[in-house]
């Protein structure tokens, strides 16, 4: 299955973002080559972008707390693994204790590299980082793949908690809600909401369907239209019906 999601509100546009960058980072930092691990300082320059709001750290620490006493409250429920809560509690617990220590502004370590933000300068240009323009960048690039990894890790370390803690929130986000079998009928879809609020959609495909799907929703009325692509890749209506798995998910 091919997944999509839909944020309803801006605060889980940013996590979604923030989670997009720190896959990527994932991938590019554990990489040997030094373009790929400019990729990855650069991925760092974004996530401080993405960021950038002061009361991210609060929302989160917010968050994790809330969900905390949320599953405190099923603890008397027998239905309920025991097992289970108390180990999702337990992470709760280890994630939030290490948000905490997060000192100063997101990223507040880079900001204040002077060397860094050359660096940050230089790559929002097209062809900004070459050599003859960075040339003690080019000179890092030279070390040997260890060094760089190093490097990186420790810059990008305390920025860790954080996505630790979007992680977390984001897992217990989508498992909030369940899948539901949808057929939109002639690659279209409406759902009247009536006002509940949700924070995120999923919506699932199979990986040979042809169908992608375009989605709009608010508080009142979720609308997805379906879409595919020709040739020259240009998306064009689907005209026919599509089975997919819609899941609303709300804290």
């Amino acid at each position: 299955m091919i997944v999509y999601e839909y944020p309803f509100n801006e605060r889980i546009r940013t996590l979604l973002r923030l989670e997009d960058l720190y896959v990527k980072f994932k991938f590019f930092v554990k990489q040997e080559h030094p373009l790929q691990h400019h990729v990855a300082l650069s991925t760092i320059f974004d996530m401080l972008e993405v960021a950038g709001r002061a009361d991210l750290k609060s929302d989160l620490l917010l968050e994790l707390e809330r969900q905390k006493q949320s599953l405190l409250a099923y603890r008397s429920n027998p239905a309920v693994a025991s097992e289970m809560l108390d180990a999702v509690l337990a992470e709760l617990d280890t994630v939030s204790s290490a948000l905490v220590t997060v000192q100063g502004k997101t990223g507040q370590n880079v900001r204040e590299n002077e060397w860094l933000m050359s660096i940050r300068g230089r790559t929002v240009m097209p062809g900004g980082a070459c050599a003859f323009d960075l040339p003690s960048y080019h000179s890092w690039q030279r070390r040997s793949a260890e060094q760089r990894h190093a490097d990186i890790m420790g810059w990008f370390a305390p920025l860790a908690p954080i996505c630790d803690a979007l992680s977390l929130v984001l897992r217990l986000l989508r498992n909030s809600g369940g899948p539901v079998k949808m057929i939109a009928a002639s690659g279209s879809y409406q759902q009247m909401l009536q006002g509940k609020v949700y924070q995120m959609l999923r919506l699932s495909l199979d990986d040979a369907s042809p169908a992608i799907p375009e989605i709009s929703a608010n508080k009142y009325m979720l609308w997805v239209r379906f879409t595919t692509q020709g040739g020259d890749l240009k998306p064009r209506p689907l005209e026919e019906d599509v089975p997919f798995e819609l899941t609303l998910c709300n804290f």
